[in-house]
């Protein structure tokens, strides 16, 4: 089995961004450490709009030129050494100022899907530029931020006309509406870890020009939930995220997970990297002849308790399954 630890590399997007150093450097660090001894490489879903933003203001502000310095040594590191650097997009940052002491975000238009044709082309095509730039390497795969991917019309184009013709952003049966996101995946193939699309990632065409390689995903009770929100509620240490920024959270879809089953993505990500395990054992038990086990994570989002799982489950599996980067 192809087994893909792929990472989100990002701040937080709400009333308080986070730092860099504790929001991506200093965990990217740790989890580099867990793989580093095995040589196992992983995937760095960068959000480009972040270095971005940065390029942009940075002359004008010796903290942002600090941060640039940063983020920008650690990418190309991380390239130079193995790992895939691949692209993100969180078109926020389109709308977003820095007003000399923090930045000031604007999510009225969250959504690839909020910007017209030409607007998605020109911000494609500016970041992967940036993004190579940075890495040193050619960008090949793309992941749509807050999976948010749908319509794909415009987003298609774009990627297109960049050479960009594989994608992971489906997770199969998810499915999510709030006033900033949308995705619909519960159209998706469930027997299968990668299929060619055209229109919508999520419903396979044998004919398709693009690719797609889903996040693994598995369903889960409330039970798992409300364990979840004792863990934010009690704040245990070993619970505690890196990242020092804080999330905008939607109620009532909390509410609606702590009632009835949901499918989420195996992740990296405090409580969920209990799942690693028992998500791999699930996918084992497909029927194909290669198997692609996605993991997905966030930087931000680690904590000294998910970390330790996964580096007890990269212990146990490295010898038995190939942990390679999307390339």
């Amino acid at each position: 089995m192809n087994i893909f630890i792929t990472l989100d590399y990002e701040l937080f997007f709400y009333n308080k961004s986070g730092s860099v150093e504790n929001s991506i450097i200093k965990p990217t660090q740790e989890l580099l450490d867990i793989l580093d001894p095995y040589d196992l490489k992983a995937t760095f879903f960068v959000d480009v709009g972040y270095p971005y933003m940065l390029k942009k203001y940075k002359d004008q502000y010796p903290e942002l030129q600090k941060d640039w310095d940063k983020l920008t040594t650690q990418i190309r590191t991380m390239s130079n050494n193995g790992h895939a650097i691949q692209l993100h997009i969180h078109p926020h940052w389109e709308d977003t100022t820095y007003n000399g002491k923090k930045w000031v975000f604007d999510t009225n238009r969250y959504k690839l899907s909020d910007f017209n044709e030409e607007e998605v082309m020109t911000m494609v095509t500016n970041y992967k530029l940036l993004l190579e730039e940075l890495s040193g390497k050619p960008v090949t795969t793309f992941r749509a931020g807050g999976w948010s991917i749908q319509p794909f019309e415009n987003v298609g184009k774009a990627l297109a006309k960049n050479k960009i013709f594989k994608d992971t952003t489906v997770y199969p049966k998810g499915y999510y509406l709030s006033e900033d996101q949308y995705l619909d995946f519960r159209k998706s193939p469930t027997n299968k870890t990668k299929w060619n699309f055209s229109i919508d990632p999520a419903i396979e065409d044998v004919n398709g020009q693009f690719t797609e390689i889903p996040i693994s995903s598995m369903k889960v009770s409330p039970l798992f939930f409300w364990r979840l929100a004792f863990t934010k509620v009690f704040k245990q240490k070993k619970f505690q995220p890196y990242g020092d920024g804080d999330l905008k959270l939607n109620h009532y879809q909390i509410s609606k997970l702590l009632l009835k089953p949901s499918y989420t993505v195996i992740s990296i990500d405090g409580l969920k990297a209990s799942l690693l395990n028992q998500g791999l054992k699930q996918y084992k038990g497909l029927n194909e002849k290669e198997t692609n086990f996605v993991i997905i994570g966030h930087p931000k989002s680690f904590s000294k308790y998910s970390l330790g799982k996964l580096k007890k489950f990269v212990k146990k599996q490295h010898k038995n399954h190939d942990f390679i980067a999307m390339n």
